[in-house]
């Protein structure tokens, strides 16, 4: 088991930080009146506080997920364990960050924000990565890797030797994002959770749960990271609406295996259809929910489904996707109506 210096990695600042105690953390337990938070006593239940580290939910998870409830960080949506991490490891204006490009835009947006260095290391023509090539970016101050697999906006998967490689011989923080890794056949890294203390896994409830309009997503680490992820995160960062909803969703599994089994369906349909079209030039392999389409005028196809209604990303201007769209799989109904508005397209 590879082993870190946390507090090496952690900014002084943070590592020294006695939390803030809300109400809900000095008292576990069970009880007939309580007083100690200053809530409006009427509207029950939203009258109170959510469990701040959302145990109930956590325990089901867990389950689930083959981890221990310990090692669960949840957050409103991916994006504030993204922006956490960064505040966590990255001393503003000295440390920085590598990340392959293209991948998610969000890693570097809040780079910016924090004020962190974002170095990028292109993808190969295939959209993969070596290690050896993210890892000569990085100098000592490089604290964070950022990882994307299956990567948005290309779709596939990365190479797990790679990955894998880049865990073990960084000195710092891997982050692997696996937020559409229920549509691939590849498995996930929780399983190395408990061999790599530097690695933390990202997914979420936006994707294959269906559920983006809760904001709900999950850090996986070591108990020592998610430690600190309760020290900066604010108390009550997931209402109680949500975690509630989730719960229901978690004792409901079966749909949402139906789910990702219609959409993977409807995925390879789609390709079928899209590759009969003169307006396709190729359709890069995918492991998620959308497929990374190349087009002949990917600015005009954009605009020919806008001005009929039908919204796709147009991901022209980004790195190794030069007359690109990413078209996510929608219902049957929705990927007729865009293969057939297509088809009008000369």
């Amino acid at each position: 088991m590879k082993t870190i210096e946390l507090e090496q990695l952690v900014r002084k600042n943070i590592w020294s930080l006695k939390p803030y105690s809300s109400a809900r953390d000095e008292f576990h337990g069970e009880a007939s009146v309580f007083l100690d938070a200053n809530e409006n006593p009427f509207n029950t239940p939203y009258d109170r506080y959510p469990d701040p580290k959302q145990w109930s939910l956590k325990e089901i998870l867990a389950t689930q997920k083959g981890v221990k409830k310990e090692q669960i960080m949840l957050g409103n949506g991916s994006d504030e364990p993204i922006d956490l991490v960064i505040r966590i490891f990255c001393e503003p204006g000295k440390d920085n960050i590598v990340a392959p490009n293209p991948t998610y835009g969000m890693y570097k947006v809040a780079a910016q924000i924090n004020n962190v260095e974002y170095r990028e290391v292109n993808l190969h023509e295939n959209f993969d990565f070596e290690s050896t090539e993210l890892l000569n970016a990085c100098d000592e101050n490089t604290r964070l890797i950022f990882l994307c697999s299956p990567n948005n906006p290309t779709g596939n998967s990365l190479n797990e030797n790679e990955i894998i490689n880049t865990i073990e011989k960084f000195e710092g923080i891997v982050v692997v994002d696996e937020a559409y890794i229920d549509f691939s056949n590849r498995t996930s890294l929780l399983k190395n959770l408990n061999k790599y203390p530097n690695l933390i896994v990202l997914q979420t409830f936006s994707k294959a749960w269906a559920s983006a309009g809760i904001r709900l997503g999950m850090a996986f680490a070591s108990e020592d990271i998610i430690n600190l992820f309760n020290k900066v995160k604010y108390p009550y960062n997931i209402n109680i609406l949500t975690q509630k909803y989730a719960v229901n969703l978690l004792n409901d599994y079966p749909k949402i295996k139906n789910w990702i089994a219609v959409i993977l369906k409807e995925r390879e349909i789609l390709v079928k259809e899209l590759n009969k079209l003169v307006c396709v030039e190729k359709i890069h392999p995918t492991d998620a929910n959308f497929l990374l389409v190349r087009t002949k005028d990917a600015n005009k196809t954009y605009q020919f489904l806008v001005d009929r209604g039908i919204i796709v990303r147009n991901r022209n201007n980004i790195t190794l996707c030069g007359n690109c769209i990413r078209i996510t799989v929608g219902t049957k109904a929705e990927n007729q109506m865009l293969v057939e508005t297509l088809k009008m397209l000369k």
